[in-house]
């Protein structure tokens, strides 16, 4: 276990300096965020006592087009410095590459998100602090993450990776937006984590099969 989690921290950290030494991903992911919320928020029209039925989805709508964005430098800037050869050649096991790579996309995502949430909470008018919903976001942006990083690390092999990417990776999410749209529905509206019934559990299940099946594949994608 030592073994594994050692590199793993030693690829989220490299990844983490790197990124705040240029801070081109935050500050693009940021701004994506704000303006995708600004134009929903007047396209939509959204009144007093719409927010439960609004929110949800614009909120989700912005936290996956962000991820997006995100997930197309995971593997990027090792690409195109030649670090990616240097990690696959190195003593470490692939699935410790995935899981740190996996592990800064999470937390870059998660610190976005943290830094949008409130300003969708004030512009569409609903309660952000509450255990339920920020439960659904984390198991959400797993998903995300751990699917993202797989599919990032077959794209940037492409020439067309901006596009690819997108292709892949919405197909694949597609039940943890829906799941997560759903949940956030019934935690903006009040429910308990009871309430939630099963879209939580299908999240989390999701979550678990690609933790599960996502190393094993980019074990084969990285020898190619």
């Amino acid at each position: 276990m030592k073994g594994l989690l050692r590199p793993v921290l030693v690829i989220v950290w490299k990844d983490i300096l790197l990124e705040l030494r240029s801070r081109d991903l935050v500050v693009s992911v940021l701004v994506f965020g704000l303006l995708v919320v600004v134009v929903f928020n007047f396209a939509l029209n959204n009144a007093p006592g719409r927010a439960e039925q609004l929110a949800p989805g614009i909120l989700w709508s912005a936290f996956a087009f962000s991820a997006i964005l995100a997930m197309n430098r995971a593997f990027v800037r090792d690409q195109e410095q030649g670090g990616l050869e240097g990690l696959l050649i190195s003593p470490v096991s692939r699935d410790a590459i995935f899981l740190g790579k996996a592990l800064t996309s999470l937390i870059f995502m998660l610190l976005i998100e943290a830094a949008l949430l409130p300003v969708y909470a004030v512009m569409l008018d609903f309660s952000a602090l509450t255990f339920t919903l920020v439960l659904t976001i984390f198991l959400g942006t797993l998903g995300f993450a751990v699917v993202g990083t797989l599919f990032s690390a077959m794209a940037v092999q492409t020439r067309s990776r901006e596009i690819m990417l997108p292709v892949l990776f919405f197909p694949v999410v597609l039940p943890v937006i829906i799941a997560a749209v759903e949940a956030s529905t019934r935690a903006v509206g009040g429910e308990t984590f009871v309430g939630l019934g099963r879209w939580l559990p299908l999240i989390g299940v999701f979550d678990a099969l690609f933790l599960v099946i996502c190393p094993w594949v980019f074990a084969y994608v990285m020898e190619e």
